[in-house]
């Protein structure tokens, strides 16, 4: 009886390699996955570059835990080493290096955003490995060897790369080893799968070739798509305020979410859910609703949705989140750790600033990290969420 594949399917815009009529022979992922007498090894990377991910994000890792379900081996990669770097791909400029510091607090921000998306508890189903286990312990003959693998020329035709070169800009030798290291990463973990946006394919075959170099079975690649954010227009970018943030208060999220423009919802449905495409709602506004409320319970629970819901009914524009009024703060500038006692989520400016100091104080899911962050007018601050540890917020209005 042939396996239904259908969760592999889901949401994919390619695999690679694929059999074609010149080259039948080639072995297709299905294939692998059913002739295989052991679990697959399904490889994800992640570069804690920054502390927050968005449901962009979480689009690879959602296809990771669709593996696990099926019985394979998610080996989530901490890019804590190729952090240090930054992935060069669709930049126009040379990335900002991080600090080992800055890459530590970012790793674990991360393994936590991702912990209700993944399977942690079932043995056997979940590998966290930090790629500085083996990078930081190649000698200068192994880097020589990986450079050896690729030409200049290769390397120049990657997106970026090419456009950096043509416009003059600088390009700077260590970004060249970034799609070597990503690749070795594959080498080292013995991938079988590799997922990814669709603009780490080159990435993703440099892991191939490496892997075909050191004498191992090259690995497959799964590329998923790039979520377009709920301005419908660009790809979901906090800089670009379009996101939805995975630590984002349920208030937030549904109230996001029930925004989506109707041309997205089909998407937002097959890639952020698991609910049958051909079974949702004809009307737009019922399918916004219900894609508010399932997203919001997979993160937060059933009754968390719920309250969710009744608030954004009730006329909660924006969620369960209450508000404080700034005019409770007797004067501007004032320091962040003062308006953390002020408002109530610390019990003091001291208590503000060892929150602050611990990691565990976010503004607009945005962790800060300076004790003398401080604030001139009133407007700076209107309309943003304020918010201590897990479940304690405000939303600062005038």
């Amino acid at each position: 009886m042939a396996q239904d594949f259908s969760w592999l399917h889901r949401g994919i815009v390619e695999v690679f390699p694929q059999p074609t009529d010149i080259n039948s022979e080639i072995e297709s992922l299905e294939q692998r996955l059913a002739n295989s007498n052991r679990p697959l090894r399904v490889k994800l990377g992640i570069d804690p570059t920054g502390a927050d991910i968005h449901f962009g994000h979480s689009i690879p890792v959602r296809k990771l835990r669709a593996f696990q379900d099926a019985g394979h081996t998610a080996v989530l990669i901490i890019g804590d080493f190729t952090a240090r770097i930054g992935d060069p791909t669709g930049k126009s400029e040379v990335r900002r290096q991080l600090t080992e510091a800055d890459v530590a607090q970012n790793a674990q921000t991360y393994l936590d955003q991702v912990r209700p998306i993944l399977d942690f508890d079932t043995p056997g189903r979940l590998e966290v490995r930090y790629n500085s286990e083996w990078l930081s312990q190649l000698n200068l003959g192994k880097i020589l060897e990986l450079l050896s693998t690729m030409t200049v020329g290769q390397m120049l035709a990657k997106e970026g790369f090419a456009e950096r070169y043509k416009k003059e800009n600088p390009i700077f030798l260590h970004e060249f080893l970034y799609p070597l290291m990503q690749g070795y990463d594959s080498v080292a973990v013995e991938a079988d799968v590799e997922l990814g946006g669709t603009d780490q394919k080159f990435n993703i075959a440099v892991g191939r070739d490496l892997q075909r170099h050191f004498g191992q079975k090259p690995q497959f690649g799964v590329l998923l798509p790039i979520l377009i954010g709920t301005d419908g227009v660009q790809k979901m970018s906090k800089s670009l305020g379009n996101y939805v943030g995975l630590s984002e208060h349920p208030g937030q999220k549904y109230q996001k979410l029930q925004g989506v423009p109707d041309n997205l919802l089909s998407q937002y449905f097959e890639l952020l859910t698991d609910l049958p495409l051909d079974k949702l709602p004809e009307n737009p506004r019922d399918r916004q609703m219900l894609l508010a409320w399932e997203v919001v319970k997979q993160y937060h629970g059933e009754q968390a949705a719920n309250e969710a819901k009744e608030a954004a009914k009730s006329g909660g524009k924006e969620g369960a989140v209450p508000e404080f009024s700034l005019a409770g703060v007797p004067q501007f500038p004032a320091k962040l750790a003062f308006i953390l006692g002020a408002c109530g989520l610390c019990k003091s400016t001291g208590e503000g600033r060892r929150k602050i100091q611990e990691g565990g104080v976010r503004l607009d899911g945005d962790r800060i990290t300076d004790v003398d962050t401080t604030f001139n007018e009133p407007s700076e601050l209107h309309g943003r969420v304020l918010q201590v540890g897990k479940n304690k917020f405000v939303r600062l209005v005038l």
